[in-house]
């Protein structure tokens, strides 16, 4: 496949890559998505949108996040180098502010008043509160009792930043469930009310906008990682939940001579219920409005899933990572909760950076592939800081002294 006009080609006009994709939604809602998709074809187009989010990216969230070298890491492995792309730095401790503040940029454009999302991890709730208290909308988040449980932190800052927190309790009270309850509030609202999803997931055109407001991401690390080095890394790796911050990493480099791995959460093993490991385990279906590869039960429906990264534990993923797994550019392997964990406390340590328990995943996968490689470079995208996980480690595995 030629990746020389993938971006111009993909997704096409009804928001599909390749059989992946589209838009399956209930009549009442093909009108408000199809405004949506007007708006932002109209104004992704426009110099003074593009202009303002850039101001925002640069004043507001402290744009362009930094490249590092993991040194201290790096030599416990031999002598290939991981390098890390600091989006803990971001504003909020996470990538997920990048597409929240564009989408809430286009919420104001269209003239809603409120903006809704489900959260899992909560740093996209956060990111969202964020947006809604600089542009000044209300905002209504929907997030399961098991994760709100485990993300107090984050619980509290949504709070704080004057966010109606909503907990789910149906199912397994989880990402899935909060996913339901939002698109349920969006039927009812969408005339004052946008939806923001929260990963490259959903109907088009949001895995398009989120993949959009993302790749700035890997925009500046590819050129980062090339003025430090005259060169681009061997490999190229993030995790893979829903898939924002992968796809926005991954696809500056879709053209370059590198190799790109989606690390996805296999958790306690590869029994069904126990991991979330979709594009591993999975097969194709629909669900939350669009088509991709999911985890299912003996009935064709969405499988419980499980990962210590509330983040992550989601049955699908977006359409686009279906697609690029498909066309065989970008390769899915998969992390435990125990390496999870274990990489969680060797990069505290080593290099005082505490990681998000998601991006704990592709820190695990890149020291697993230091041990294999004896030379080169690998690039993380470090997606998000840890301080909302730290509650949960602590009563878990305590302070990591064994690691």
């Amino acid at each position: 496949m030629d990746f020389t006009t993938y971006l111009k080609n993909y997704p096409d006009k009804e928001g599909r890559f390749g059989k992946y994709g589209g838009a399956y939604l209930p009549e009442k809602l093909i009108p408000a998505f199809n405004e949506i998709t007007q708006a932002y074809m109209t104004i992704c187009h426009s110099s003074d949108f593009i202009n303002e989010l850039r101001r925002i990216r640069k004043e507001f969230q402290g744009r362009p996040t930094p490249v590092y070298h993991c040194k201290r890491l790096s030599r416990m492995f031999g002598n290939c180098q991981i390098y890390l792309k600091r989006e803990d730095l971001n504003h909020t401790g996470a990538h997920k502010l990048n597409h929240c503040m564009g989408e809430g940029l286009l919420a104001t454009f269209m003239g809603k008043k409120r903006i809704i999302a489900e959260t899992g991890a909560g740093q996209h709730g956060v990111a969202l509160a964020t947006a809604a208290a600089f542009f000044g909308l209300d905002c209504t988040i929907y997030m399961g009792e098991v994760d709100i449980a485990k993300q107090a932190p984050n619980v509290a800052r949504m709070k704080v930043l004057g966010a109606k927190v909503v907990p789910v309790s149906t199912g397994l009270k989880t990402l899935k469930e909060a996913v339901d309850a939002a698109f349920e509030d969006y039927l009812e609202n969408y005339e004052t009310t946008i939806y923001c999803i929260g990963s490259a997931v959903g109907p088009h055109p949001f895995p398009l906008m989120v993949r959009d407001f993302q790749f700035i991401v890997g925009q500046e690390a590819r050129e980062q990682f090339q003025e430090m080095m005259g060169f681009l890394p061997d490999v190229i790796t993030a995790c893979v939940g829903g898939g924002s911050n992968s796809i926005g990493f991954f696809l500056p480099f879709i053209n370059d001579p590198v190799e790109i791995v989606g690390v996805e959460p296999l958790g306690r093993g590869d029994k069904l219920g126990d991991h979330a490991a979709s594009m591993t385990y999975g097969s194709e279906g629909v669900m939350h409005g669009f088509d991709s590869i999911m985890l299912k039960d003996s009935e064709g429906n969405p499988a419980p899933v499980y990962s210590i990264a509330s983040g992550l534990d989601y049955p699908s993923v977006g359409p686009e990572h279906a697609f690029l797994k498909d066309s065989g550019r970008v390769n899915y392997d998969v992390a435990t909760d125990k390496e999870a964990v274990d990489a969680f406390f060797k990069l505290s340590r080593y290099e005082g950076i505490i990681p998000a328990l998601e991006s704990s995943h592709a820190v695990a996968y890149a020291i697993r592939r230091a041990k294999e490689m004896e030379n080169g470079s690998i690039l993380v995208n470090l997606s998000g800081r840890g301080d909302k996980d730290l509650d949960y480690i602590i009563d878990k595995y305590g302070f990591g002294d064994d690691n």
